[in-house]
């Protein structure tokens, strides 16, 4: 649909509408503009399916006065997510198809015209343009690969796995060492650079040894920026790589101008950041403004209160944060000198305002849109120095109430308000011409326009019926006079595109008359940056038309310097009376530490001349740094990190060591390293060491690393510890089965592999609510009462911490007795936990079947290994022994009587599975006697643990009585013992079981409630044995 209307005879307003939105669905669109064709991508986005049903291309031939629909060239069902324009040859377009759908791309090079529709192999999640090459683009999938193309996406080639999101750049082109280069940080965290189209180990570069901290990779202009532990921000230009002192918390914010704008958080700043400006290499950081206010963005980003005004270099504005007050301050000197703006003299009815500078001053609101579609608070043009339009408000502070919008024409010297409320302002035809459209949430169906920089303002209507608007697109952009606004009637209602043609308003180009000069200037002083400047900008008496072929007209004559051209060195702040003073931290010698005896350094008078100040003559030889000869020095602070900025290393592999020299002859200085192993190396100068050394330890430790830098004046020792561990696989805790009642107890965990490094060893016992902690792996407890207690140990080593856990029972008097059995039950032992634990209930059941012993008196356990042994033990009946020891002993020994009568006729018999009968037989040993609490008896009643080996072993059992086992074990045990009085042993207490990586939270959680659920198999430690190679078992 299209429609012509006429506004008094003098502006020809168009407007098109897209008949596509359904009621309860919503519509994404983007827009952009190429040459004279408007491409327009739109999405239908169904709520209740939470995806996108349904898209349209469309394309205007005619500045968006109508629009054809696309979507046969592209195809019927196929659903568009993004349009891609080169930045490099606006003719080639390129569509990325929906990937949930298909995984396809359609590329143009008839700005939009035509399509061919090629397939991929894997999702792209984002692209990135070559800034100069027209076909070379960079593309990102889902799975984190990175990808390329020479042929705009025609083929594809794979640069690198494992890339981290947004952490890839193209190389800088004439500073890279070789057209082609890709900069990309690895989800590992290294720093890498791979060639165009054959990335393979071979050809990675890896311009920073070791790691870098994740996601810090910043690759912007000449300048390349990483975050590395000790290291708080490294940069480098392109090249050579250098490391810069300044806070980690760093944001890089503008890298223009051969100098770097960065905003940093100070330990205690939480709304706040300090403003810092580097020399020309990136190094070397100053502070420029304190308390600028920041804000969190839309995806999370930091966004400071600094914007850089557009057609003026060195131009800045900034909201600072001062006595709980945020003020906007101006520099025109790249943050050198910062002043209050001054508040304009009359409001927009002419009346008089009273605002007295420092007290009340004029506050702008900073933020600009990140979306083309929407205007911000603040808009500059390159094509219109010296005018500014902003939101903002009048008085001791910003406030976000009674905001109004500010113009300035002379570069902020004076300021005009041209509305009372707010509304977003566009430039067109250079600057010639201003459009305003008020921001509000409600429908609106006037614009208004001016064309002589804000002082008078139009009003035109541009529709009939009134249009939330959406959003407005230049075509193209501020150097024609055609604007596109889309919006909406309602919000069930389609789009609506209205093209506005402001050509027939004018009926002349402009000539030189038309033009006047005006000089730069800061309230008077005409030398800024240096210079003096003078620009050609239209009268704003006359009404025509600059058009396309117009560009910004500058002349500009040297000024000599003051002091105001020089700001603090690196090191030095500024004091009250305006001179720079080394700051308390700083020692100027320090500025010669890489100099080579012989050659020459400048030697800072605490001042360097601003970035890009052309001042020549005046203070400058006075003010700028003079060269002098490198003093013979020692060696003074000398520093030794690890690449990765820690003081742990992994057994094993390779550690690098780096080490600096603050003061001193690098390159006569020689560099002695210890490693603290029996190993040391020597080098003869720092330079030769610039990459690192390289060393690998090869036992389990803390190592004190020496490194000592001598030449003939002396010597500089710098030193680490470095604990070296390996990975904690496996944990065993040994302890009693059975423990006698207020006797002391030994618990030991047993590690593998059994030196890791420093450990930490956390116990819980019994009932103890609060953990026991030692860096020993053995502890002695007693237990007070009579029953079953939970012991947990848990071992913390680097990153892991593994568990295991124990039942013991504790009784004041019981007898054991050890069996044995037919040998045909060894083949079919495959000595596992829950083997031994079903055996020892078949067992125990088979024993009070032959005897009639009951259940509760009696206990059983397999023991581990071969051949195959196992323990009994009778406890007595507290209802007819409390309380009265000498019963307690007659009883056991009946019940024992009859134990062993039934194994020495053989009536202890059970079936393993058929065909397969297994004998009880009792060993040919003495029976432990009756434990008593006399003192004799020693207070730890369990067997010691003499020599464990460890070895890593899955075993995979079936058998037949109930369990599939799957169980990882790495214990061979050779175990040497001798009967101790009194050992019981209680076959279902024991835990024998895989081990858990947890953390050391309710230990106790898993403690049984009753002897029935304390059926766990048992590793008895007071019986010798002889352990064989666990076998495989599987189906």
């Amino acid at each position: 649909l299209k429609c012509v209307l006429h506004l008094d005879g003098n502006m020809t307003i168009e407007c098109a509408d897209l008949h596509f939105l359904s009621i309860g669905l919503c519509i994404d669109c983007n827009a952009c503009l190429v040459l004279q064709v408007i491409l327009m991508l739109t999405k239908l986005f169904d709520f209740n399916l939470n995806s996108v049903t349904e898209s349209s291309l469309w394309r205007s031939t005619d500045y968006g006065a109508t629009y054809q629909k696309l979507n046969d060239k592209v195809g019927a069902k196929t659903i568009l997510s993004y349009l891609y324009v080169s930045p490099n040859n606006k003719r080639k377009i390129m569509l990325l198809t929906d990937p949930e759908v298909e995984s396809s791309l359609l590329i143009s090079s008839d700005e939009g015209a035509t399509y061919q529709k090629y397939r991929l192999n894997f999702y792209i999640l984002s692209l990135l343009f070559h800034p100069e090459q027209e076909d070379w683009i960079l593309a990102y999938s889902h799975d984190q690969k990175l990808y390329s193309s020479v042929e705009f996406g025609r083929r594809w080639q794979l640069v690198h796995e494992r890339v981290a999101p947004n952490r890839f750049y193209w190389s800088k082109m004439g500073l890279d060492k070789e057209p082609g280069l890709i900069h990309l940080e690895t989800t590992e965290a290294l720093y890498v650079t791979c060639k165009l189209q054959n990335c393979t180990d071979a050809n990675k570069g890896k311009p920073f040894p070791g790691y870098i901290d994740p996601n810090s990779l910043v690759v912007q202009d000449e300048y390349v920026f990483v975050q590395v532990g000790n290291c708080p921000v490294c940069s480098r230009r392109l090249y050579p790589y250098e490391a810069a002192q300044v806070h980690p918390d760093l944001h890089v914010i503008s890298t223009d101008e051969n100098r770097v704008v960065a905003a940093v958080q100070e330990w205690n700043q939480n709304e706040t950041y300090n403003l810092y400006v580097s020399d020309t290499s990136g190094v070397f950081y100053t502070l420029a403004l304190e308390n600028v206010v920041s804000s969190m963005g839309p995806e999370g980003n930091v966004m400071v209160d600094l914007y850089e005004v557009a057609g003026i270099k060195g131009m800045f504005l900034a909201n600072k944060k001062t006595d709980n007050q945020v003020k906007t301050h101006i520099t025109y000197n790249r943050g050198r000198d910062w002043r209050l703006l001054q508040a304009p003299s009359k409001d927009l009815r002419g009346n008089s305002i009273y605002c007295v500078l420092p007290y009340c001053s004029l506050h702008l609101h900073l933020h600009v849109s990140a979306n083309p579609y929407t205007s911000g608070n603040i808009a500059s043009r390159d094509s219109a120095p010296g005018i500014i339009v902003a939101s903002g408000s009048i008085g001791s502070e910003l406030t976000t109430s009674n905001v109004s919008v500010y113009i300035t024409s002379d570069a902020g010297n004076t300021w005009r308000q041209i509305f009372d409320e707010e509304y977003a302002v566009l430039y067109l035809d250079q600057g010639g011409a201003l459009v305003a459209i008020r921001h509000t949430p409600l429908p609106i169906r006037h614009l208004w326009l001016s064309f002589d920089e804000g002082r008078q303002w139009n009003k035109y209507s541009f529709t009939n019926t009134p249009l939330f608007v959406d959003g407005v697109l230049g075509e193209p952009g501020e150097e024609t006079l055609i604007m596109t606004i889309f919006g909406h009637v309602s919000h069930r209602s389609e789009w609506q595109l209205v093209k506005i043609d402001f050509r027939s308003i004018f009926n002349r180009r402009c000539t030189e008359a038309d033009y006047q000069t005006w000089h730069l200037h800061n309230q008077g002083e005409p030398c800024l940056m240096g210079v003096k400047r003078i620009y050609r900008k239209l009268k704003p008496t006359s009404r025509c038309v600059m058009g396309k072929t117009y560009s910004v007209s500058m002349t500009s004559g040297p000024c000599d310097c003051t002091e105001a051209d020089f700001e603090c060195d690196y090191g030095y702040e500024r004091r009250s009376d305006g001179k720079c003073a080394p700051a308390f931290w700083f020692h100027p010698s320090s500025m010669s530490r890489s100099c080579t005896t012989g050659m020459t350094f400048l030697n800072s008078t605490g001042y360097r001349k601003v970035v890009s100040n052309n001042c020549t003559a005046g203070v400058s030889v006075e003010y700028t740094a003079r060269r002098q000869q490198c003093p013979i020095q020692a060696p003074k602070g000398l520093h030794l990190v690890t690449s990765e900025g820690t003081l742990t290393a992994t057994l094993g592999t390779n550690v690098t060591f780096l080490v600096f020299l603050e003061e001193g002859d690098g390159a006569r200085t020689s560099i002695t390293l210890d490693f603290g192993d029996g190993h040391a190396l020597t080098y003869s100068n720092v330079s030769s060491i610039e990459d690192g050394i390289k060393h690998i330890y090869k036992s389990v430790g803390i190592y004190r690393v020496t490194a000592t830098g001598e030449n003939k004046l002396g010597s500089e020792t710098a030193m680490l510890y470095l604990h070296v561990t390996c990975q904690l696989e496996y944990i065993h805790l040994s302890a009693p089965f059975v423990a006698v009642r207020n006797k002391e107890v030994n618990l030991t965990a047993v590690l593998w592999p059994s030196q890791v490094g420093t450990v930490t060893y956390i116990w819980w016992i019994g009932n103890n609510t609060e953990p026991v902690i030692t860096l020993e792996g053995s502890i002695a407890c007693t237990f007070s009462r009579e029953g079953i207690n939970t012991v947990t140990v848990q071992v913390s080593a680097g990153n892991t911490i593994l568990q295991d856990r124990k039942t013991i029972a504790v009784h004041e008097y019981f007898q054991s007795h050890l069996l044995a059995f037919s040998s045909n039950l060894d083949d079919h032992n495959p000595d596992v936990a829950e083997w031994r634990l079903d055996v020892s209930r078949v067992i125990k059941n088979s024993l009070i079947q032959a005897t009639g012993v009951r259940e509760d008196q009696l206990l059983v356990t397999v023991l581990p290994g071969l051949p195959t042994a196992a323990e009994f033990f009778l406890l007595p009946d507290k209802q007819l022994t409390e309380g009265k020891p000498e019963k307690s002993s007659a009883h056991l020994d009946q019940l024992s009587e009859v134990l062993l009568s039934a194994l020495n006729q053989n009536l202890v018999q059970f079936t393993l599975r058929p065909g397969v009968q297994v004998t009880v037989y009792a060993a040919h040993l003495s029976a432990a006697p009756l434990v008593d609490t006399s003192e004799n008896h020693s207070g730890s009643a369990m067997l010691m643990l003499l020599s464990v080996v460890v070895v890593g072993l899955a075993v995979f059992v079936i058998y037949k009585f109930k369990r599939l086992l799957s169980l990882s074990l790495c214990l061979t045990v050779n175990l040497l013992s001798r009967k101790i009085p009194g050992l019981n042993v209680y076959a279902q207490m024991q835990n024998e079981k895989e081990q858990e990586m947890m953390s050391p939270a309710n230990p106790t959680e898993a403690t049984p409630s009753s002897q029935r659920d304390l059926v766990h198999s048992l590793e008895i430690l007071d019986t010798e044995f002889n352990s064989r190679p666990i076998g495989k078992y599987a189906l």
